[in-house]
């Protein structure tokens, strides 16, 4: 029997490993942060370095050049260099669909008018 999570399948009881739980609970825990999210967010929407990330997401140059910096070694971002600047971008496209997901349930709850009692 097999699980499907993620598109890969993973043999045996379908549970995911615990390495696999513990990766998540990583990548989870560094994207508790507003301030993170923010910058994954609007790195989902393009590549950009750490200037107009401040600036979008309306942080201190290094507040964000900090937040980068754990985002690389979690490997949720990558940069590359242009000149002189470093430019950054999502790692992995399926981070961006789990923030999209979570942002939109959330935007969508928010604008929804309040359930009536029964």
């Amino acid at each position: 029997m097999t699980a499907d999570v993620g598109g890969s399948a993973i043999p045996g009881s379908g549970d995911p490993p615990a390495e696999v739980f513990a990766e998540a609970a990583a990548a989870f825990g560094l994207l508790a942060s507003s301030a993170r999210l923010r910058i994954v967010w609007a790195l989902a929407q393009g590549e950009s370095d750490v200037t107009g990330l401040a600036e979008r997401v309306g942080g201190a140059l290094p507040a964000v050049s900090q937040h980068l910096t754990k985002l690389k070694l979690a490997g949720l971002v990558r940069s590359r260099r242009e000149g002189r600047r470093q430019v950054y971008f999502v790692e992995d496209p399926e981070v961006v669909t789990v923030v999209r997901l979570m942002l939109g349930q959330l935007s969508d709850r928010a604008t929804r008018p309040p359930a009536r009692p029964a």
